[in-house]
């Protein structure tokens, strides 16, 4: 029977976790698990329901009844509220903040960790997020924390935005990233940190192509033996 490998990947916002963790999982025949794209849609589901997303108490009522779906088509995560695919809905500057307020709050976190630990059970698997070297996945074979200067994630999550047509400016983007990653830092429940034994990687610099090839390499390195 093959070893199931588990590769956590932390970091924060607009470093390319996503891009990056994605396509290597592809390359490397893993599975991809966007821990982001959860609490994008619990801000999702808390916005449309008029819930507090700063109300602890609320958030908890708010997942009892919480219907997230995780589905893989060709190795690639559609996340569901319901029957509906909000993959698509989520990935709005609204919903970044949204999940960077829900996310702060252990309710949340402790019904999303649940399932996510549930998944990489499952199979080999790359799963990103703030927490998952720290948190989520502490015995992971293989940690990774990958970052990149702000001056580099404000531009590109700007040009991604107004390549989907959303009216913004580097100025609007820059601040909001540093909101965010004040309040990952700074949030009481699994702050976002470096972990002790994970890979720094930054990609200020490198082109999306290396970076996947740095992360493979790393991820390859790591798990020689048994890959």
């Amino acid at each position: 029977m093959q070893k199931i490998i588990n590769v956590a990947i932390d970091g924060p916002a607009g470093a390319g976790k996503s891009t990056i963790a994605r396509e290597a999982a592809r390359r490397l025949g893993f599975v991809y698990i966007d821990t982001g794209a959860m609490y994008r849609a619990v801000g999702l589901c808390a916005s449309r329901k008029g819930t507090n997303m700063d109300d602890a108490e609320a958030l908890g009522r708010l997942m009892k009844d919480f219907d997230l779906g995780i589905k893989y088509a060709n190795g690639v995560q559609r996340v569901f509220l319901g029957d509906e695919d909000v993959s698509e809905a989520i990935r709005t500057p609204e919903m970044s903040m949204a999940a960077s307020r829900v996310s702060a709050h252990a309710p949340v976190r402790t019904a999303l960790v649940e399932l996510q630990r549930e998944l990489a059970k499952r199979g080999s698997a790359i799963m990103d997020g703030r927490d998952i070297c720290t948190h989520v996945l502490p015995n992971a074979d293989v940690k990774i924390f990958l970052t990149a200067s702000i001056a580099a994630r404000a531009g590109r999550r700007l040009k991604e935005l107004l390549e989907k047509g959303e009216n913004v400016t580097l100025e609007e983007v820059t601040a909001d990233m540093e909101r965010r990653d004040y309040n990952d830092s700074h949030r009481e429940n699994s702050p976002l940190v470096r972990a002790a034994d994970a890979e720094l990687i930054d990609t200020s610099d490198l082109s999306l192509e290396e970076s996947i090839e740095a992360v493979i390499s790393h991820i390859k390195e790591k798990t020689k033996d048994v890959l």
